[in-house]
């Protein structure tokens, strides 16, 4: 079982890494949010695959919780300060 688990958070890695090419490359400031989003979701899953591979399931929810109520306000805080200065759906220069 320990073997699915780990096989899945490898897969996840690979999705995360699939998602860093559009928060990074994104051609719009929205693209580059949803990315970080995505990735702190997946990182959220990640990290509860790790308690259980680990035996230690109570200590890592209590981190992936965390980390995902951070997540949702540092993207929201984000998303409200784009919106303010107007950049939100902007494409950059050059394209």
């Amino acid at each position: 079982m320990d073997q699915f688990f780990l096989t899945t958070a490898l897969i996840l890695i690979a999705l995360m890494l699939m998602t860093l090419y559009r928060a990074i490359v994104g051609p719009t400031v929205l693209d580059r949010l949803l990315g970080v989003n995505g990735i702190g979701s997946k990182t959220v899953v990640l990290l509860i695959l790790a308690g259980h591979l680990f035996h230690r399931e109570e200590m890592f929810v209590d981190i992936a919780l965390a980390y995902g109520m951070l997540n949702f306000i540092t993207v929201i805080a984000a998303a409200r300060f784009f919106q303010k200065r107007k950049g939100l759906n902007l494409e950059p220069d050059g394209q």
